[in-house]
């Protein structure tokens, strides 16, 4: 192939500042001062903290050279399945350092704070537009907290009812913190397998929902990368049976502007801004997982919940309903700031665009890839493609092997043995951001990968060779993690 994209380069080992320096350096210089000295007295001094001395250049090169060593979405295509692990625009982080957006603090009154109100107010309309539901909440941090929000709604509907039911149906093909989502409110999880194109069966669903289940929660697009289809008729046997259902939202990056869910029988969503609407993602954090619901369990949401009265904004508790407060004060404001700006800057038009180039790349690499990677569902996909390792049995290589080597090109690894009905699952997520170049580059790297695995699959077993950490010991790490860094 041609020139790989990752080489050896400058990457600098680096000691602990505490291993650089010397005595009396400094990384300022303080101006002479023009007031008398007055030391404090003895009983408040004492040893400071442990900083090194250290120059203002060693500074600066010990965390510039920390810097290289790490990969991210800015520096090359990050293609984890299930992730949307896309390119944030820029002039979102600017809008979200706004000295009056992001100075503003939580506790000033409404009077102070009509900008921010208004931009959740209004983020909160755009959301319901693009969800097709009648209410919302921007509390929740996370997709997962969402995740455990929409659960506490379904548990007060049916407590209101007057009767609490004990399972939720979860497919084989949802997120893994579903089922955990589910059994925090008091749920039993109730797996459902898939049929044999990968999406959920009607009779399936309608054999298992009973007078004991509270509603089913499904990922659409599910994890597999497709589309449930029968989502309609599957929402009806919920309904019909008295139960709710709840939409796990991860995946609308596939289908913004071309599919609302409250049209099709989706009782309450979770959004993940942090992915869909492009707002910085990874490490932990910051998220936000909005949750949309329909308008008669709009009364269940947590509160506060941002009003207008009077042409003002203000934060309400009047909802006797609720399930409280999910978050403390308001959610994650900036997280919230970046994805209004990403929506009002593409606009109805661009998110629609978003979302059909974000399929068109998925299936661009489905297409050059499964030649010589066994498809494990042989429908078009949506916004991520599923292969396994089933053609690469013979050599022994095994998927990691894979997705180690890809390294040593210049890539970070696709999301692998994830979903867990797939074995060796590779699952690749483009996302609409990447050029054709860019794939196509990934593209050529993969099958050289392949190609190795037959003709030198030591090589992969000893990958990466060319990165900053080498082969690390999995097991070892797995029985005796150290988790104080």
């Amino acid at each position: 192939m041609s020139e790989p994209l990752g080489t050896t380069g400058l990457i600098l080992n680096e000691p602990l500042l505490w291993e650089k320096g010397k005595k009396g350096r400094c990384g300022f210089s303080m101006p002479p001062s023009d007031v008398p000295r007055n030391p404090l007295p003895a009983e408040l001094t004492g040893d400071g903290p442990d900083f090194p001395d250290l120059s203002e250049i060693e500074v600066v090169r010990h965390y510039t050279r920390l810097s290289t060593w790490n990969f991210g979405v800015d520096t090359g295509l990050y293609p984890l399945g299930s992730c949307t692990m896309k390119y944030n625009p820029k002039i979102n982080e600017k809008l979200a350092g706004l000295p009056g957006f992001a100075a503003a603090h939580p506790l000033l009154p409404a009077e102070l704070s009509q900008g921010a109100l208004q931009l959740m107010f209004e983020l909160e309309r755009y959301l319901l537009e693009i969800s097709g539901l009648d209410a919302v909440t921007l509390q929740p941090a996370a997709g997962a907290q969402g995740e455990l929000t929409g659960m506490l709604i379904i548990h007060a509907y049916h407590r209101l009812r007057g009767k609490q039911r004990t399972k939720i149906l979860i497919p084989d093909t949802a997120h893994g913190t579903n089922p955990a989502s589910a059994a925090l409110c008091g749920y039993l999880p109730i797996p459902i397998p898939s049929g044999p194109d990968g999406i959920l069966l009607s009779e399936t669903v309608a054999a298992l929902m009973d007078s004991e289940t509270a509603g089913i929660m499904i990922t659409n697009p599910n994890t597999l990368g497709l589309f449930e289809g029968n989502i309609r008729e599957i929402a009806q046997i919920v309904h019909d049976r008295g139960g709710l259902v709840y939409g796990d939202g991860a995946n609308m990056n596939a289908v913004l502007g071309i599919v609302r869910p409250g049209e099709i029988g989706v009782d309450i969503l979770h959004l993940n801004l942090h992915k869909t609407f492009s707002s910085p993602h990874g490490g932990g954090g910051p998220g936000a997982g909005p949750v949309a619901v329909r308008k008669d369990l709009g009364r269940f949401l947590p509160v506060p919940r941002v009003v207008e009265r009077n042409g003002a904004y203000e934060l309400s508790e009047d909802f006797p309903g609720s399930v409280g407060r999910v978050v403390a004060f308001h959610g994650h404001f900036g997280i919230l700031l970046r994805a209004y700006a990403y929506i009002l800057s593409m606009g109805p038009d661009g998110l629609k665009k978003a979302s059909r180039l974000a399929v068109l790349n998925a299936n661009y690499i489905r297409e050059k890839l499964k030649d010589v990677l066994h498809l494990a569902f042989d429908p078009p996909c949506m916004h991520e493609c599923v292969f396994s390792d089933q053609k690469q049995q013979g050599s022994g290589i095994t998927t990691l092997e894979m997705a180690k080597r890809l390294m040593d090109y210049g890539y970070h690894p696709p999301t692998i043995y994830f979903p867990l009905i797939v074995h060796g699952a590779i699952m690749i997520e483009p996302t609409e951001t990447e050029t054709k170049e860019d794939l196509d580059g990934f593209i050529e790297a993969f099958r050289s990968v392949i190609q190795e695995a037959k003709k030198n699959p030591g090589l992969l077993r000893e990958a990466p060779v060319r990165c900053k950490v080498k082969r690390l010991d999995e097991i070892a790490a797995a029985r005796n993690p150290c988790l104080t860094g």
